[in-house]
């Protein structure tokens, strides 16, 4: 996700009362091109159908739609529809009504799917969502609910660098220009007072922008001293020799802070809202499974990445990369606005307007009918 034309390039983290300094924030920037890339792990490949629709259940009452078809990725932060759809019970919930899953590796192209209608509901990052919502004026999506928190660090090279006092005249990694992470990066650097120019990434800290499929690579050859990346890829560097200098969530109160959402279309939501409601008892259920089954719930994630992606991931990555991640309902509604009032503070995205992007109505019917506690969007709800 590359910045927008910027004058700006120093942040001051003024805004949010729930922030402790100094804090590293993840914040949603505009693309040169006015899109904004997913949580991933940095990849640009086109979208992908998964390999077969899944069964309806026989004998179930059908909902008001024949299909739902739901986009996701190939990651670990995606955790609750790789587990849902494994386990079965997004289709649980959905009785005769047969699920579409698609597989995702970017969320510009989920977003432009759910525009197109090609997927009516999907689990995507932050960014991707305030963009959509923002440049449809409001029109296009709604956050249904929250999916997980977590799984981002600062690992670098333990030779070269031995504490965060430390980073000046290091290169240090980030997935994207712009993307989640990078913008996370520059910030905390800014809180640190160094320099660097937001494009270029040059100054007191160099920020090389390096596709996590390279990265490791980038690591062993000694071009890069560190890497502010999400997970699993920072745990393919820790098992490179690379250490944990900073936990995101450590710069975040309570220690959460949104990296996936569900999104709906709002014209499916309009159109099936018993669909829409059926699915996020699906989501609730699977993270609850998850809490209560963590390692089965492990174990079908790395199942189903293999699957769509073709390769598991090894143990000494998986363990600590999915213990990072938290599953959860919330959508986090605080943090998502914090993220937005930083990256303006920032200079690095005009002040959108994100009032109406938060439907949580359904979730909280949900989860009361659970006897479970509502969930608040931060004065960012449909009015």
């Amino acid at each position: 996700m590359a910045l927008a034309p910027s004058t700006t390039h120093t942040s001051a983290r003024s805004g949010s009362t729930r922030f402790r300094r100094p804090a590293a924030v993840a914040v949603a920037v505009l693309t040169a091109t006015g899109l904004l890339s997913a949580c991933s792990y940095g990849s640009k490949s086109e979208d992908k159908s998964a390999a077969a629709p899944a069964a309806a259940s026989s004998g179930a009452a059908k909902l008001s739609a024949d299909t739902v078809k739901i986009g996701y990725f190939a990651n670990l932060t995606h955790g609750t529809p790789l587990v849902g759809l494994k386990e079965g019970l997004f289709q649980k919930e959905l009785g005769a009504t047969t699920i579409k899953p698609q597989v995702f590796n970017a969320g510009p192209a989920e977003i432009e799917a759910l525009n197109a209608g090609s997927i009516d509901i999907g689990w995507i990052g932050p960014s991707p969502a305030i963009n959509g919502f923002t440049k449809s004026n409001g029109t296009s999506l709604k956050i249904l609910g929250g999916s997980a928190s977590g799984g981002v660090k600062l690992v670098v090279n333990p030779d070269k660098i031995h504490s965060l006092d430390e980073l000046k005249g290091k290169k240090i990694a980030t997935p994207q220009l712009g993307n989640t992470q990078d913008v996370a990066l520059l910030n905390y650097l800014a809180t640190k007072g160094y320099k660097v120019d937001a494009q270029s990434g040059a100054g007191d800290v160099s920020v090389v922008r390096t596709d996590n499929k390279v990265t490791p690579d980038a690591y062993k050859s000694g071009s890069i001293d560190g890497a502010w990346v999400p997970e699993p890829t920072a745990s393919k560097l820790v098992t490179l020799g690379a250490k944990v200098l900073l936990n995101e969530k450590d710069v975040w109160p309570d220690g959460k802070f949104v990296i996936t959402n569900i999104i709906v279309s709002q014209k499916f939501l309009k159109a099936h809202p018993d669909v829409v409601e059926a699915v996020l008892r699906g989501s609730v259920n699977t993270n609850a499974f998850i809490k209560a089954n963590p390692a089965k719930a492990k174990a079908d994630a790395n199942a189903a990445i293999k699957e769509a992606a073709g390769n598991a991931l090894s143990d000494n990555v998986l363990d600590p990369a999915w213990q990072d991640i938290e599953f959860l309902d919330d959508p986090l509604a605080n943090t998502l606005q914090a993220e937005a009032d930083h990256a303006v503070t920032a200079g690095l995205l005009k002040k959108p307007n994100l009032a109406g992007i938060y439907d949580l109505t359904l979730l909280n019917k949900v989860l009361q009918a659970q006897g479970r506690p509502v969930v608040a969007d931060a004065g960012l709800g449909t009015k």
